[in-house]
């Protein structure tokens, strides 16, 4: 409450008051007809209907100056300085509020991930088939080269599979490197690549629960550098698209031992894991394709890539060997220049 000379109190009940500004030379201080009021001290104290939508207190002397409106969604509200409203009922959310006035974060998407990395190693750990984990140990060992020659035949479709597994972690850094680090986040996305490597997509999963859009900017000098330069190679993604093109026709033409690999699928965890970590990998690679479009501003001129992404592996190698090189495209640059 503002205290003046004289005050009074003007109760709003979904009513319409007039616009017009009283006349002051009209206002009759001692006995005012505007809202029901009881006098006692030389204060008028003010006697509410239940129905009141808001309070409004304003100085005798300013009563002419101010301009008040109400509404039957909205307390009254009066447009003076030295006014004050008390609202009872709440309105539209400001920054932050219910309404929205600055901006809100949405983390639906990354709790929704959070839940399904933990539902997967859950999967894994607990319920895959592990039923010949001597026999995985094995296969390790053979795969890994670690074991000679011994007589044993390893199912082709499990070789290309497990090499095929080691070209992942390439595409998807030519993917995330340098259109996949965010603007809004300080985490670094190249332990996540390294890790994956090893971890494969139960590696990258963390990093897409964080990552949060738009791409951050890219330094045209940084374009120069390892390991960009590397990445961004066409020499490079012509020959991981043509080893994953051989791992797949390699496996293709074992046709005898496909059923033996999905009975591996049904016995062992090594097997079982690897099929569902390449599973997990080929389904988020066309997102990472299609941000990755977006952040070179060639949507418009490779976007019938997209619907060839789908296909394992071979869908984001094809695109990432089509795409254009940063000499030709506007990758965002920081131009900023720092002064001593």
């Amino acid at each position: 409450m503002i205290h003046a000379s004289s005050t009074i109190s003007v109760s709003c009940n979904h009513t319409q008051l007039s616009s017009q500004s009283p006349n002051p030379k009209t206002l009759k201080p001692q006995r005012p007809n505007l809202a029901p009021t009881t006098l006692s001290k030389p204060h008028l104290k003010p006697s509410f209907n239940h129905n009141t939508q808001g309070r409004i207190f304003v100085p005798l002397k300013k009563l002419g100056l101010g301009k008040v409106s109400c509404s039957g969604s909205k307390s009254a509200q009066i447009v003076e300085k030295g006014v004050e409203v008390s609202e009872e009922e709440g309105g539209d959310g400001g920054e932050g509020g219910g309404g929205g006035g600055g901006e809100e974060r949405d983390w639906s998407t990354s709790v929704l991930l959070f839940v399904f990395w933990g539902a997967v190693l859950f999967y894994v750990f607990n319920f895959a088939p592990n039923q010949t984990p001597s026999r995985d140990l094995y296969f390790v060992q053979k795969l890994s080269n670690l074991k000679g020659d011994d007589g044993f035949r390893m199912n082709q479709v499990l070789v290309s599979l497990w090499y095929i597994m080691g070209l992942w972690p390439v595409v998807y850094s030519m993917l995330l490197l340098p259109t996949g680090r965010s603007t809004k986040s300080n985490i670094p996305v190249w332990p996540f690549l390294v890790l994956s490597f090893f971890g494969g997509a139960y590696a990258l999963l963390p990093y897409f629960i964080l990552w949060k859009p738009p791409s951050a900017a890219v330094e045209e000098a940084e374009l120069r550098r390892w390991p960009l330069n590397f990445l961004e190679s066409k020499i490079t993604a012509g020959v991981v698209a043509a080893a994953g093109l051989g791992l797949i026709i390699y496996a293709g033409l074992a046709i005898g031992d496909w059923k033996e690999f999905y009975q591996y699928t049904r016995e062992s965890k090594l097997v079982h894991a690897t099929t569902l970590d390449f599973a997990l990998l080929s389904t988020f690679a066309p997102f990472w394709v299609y941000n990755d479009m977006t952040a070179r501003k060639c949507y418009d001129k490779y976007s019938w890539i997209l619907p060839f992404c789908v296909i394992p592996f071979m869908g984001p190698a094809l695109y990432i060997f089509l795409r254009p090189s940063p000499s030709t495209v506007e990758i965002p640059v920081d131009t900023t220049v720092k002064s001593d």
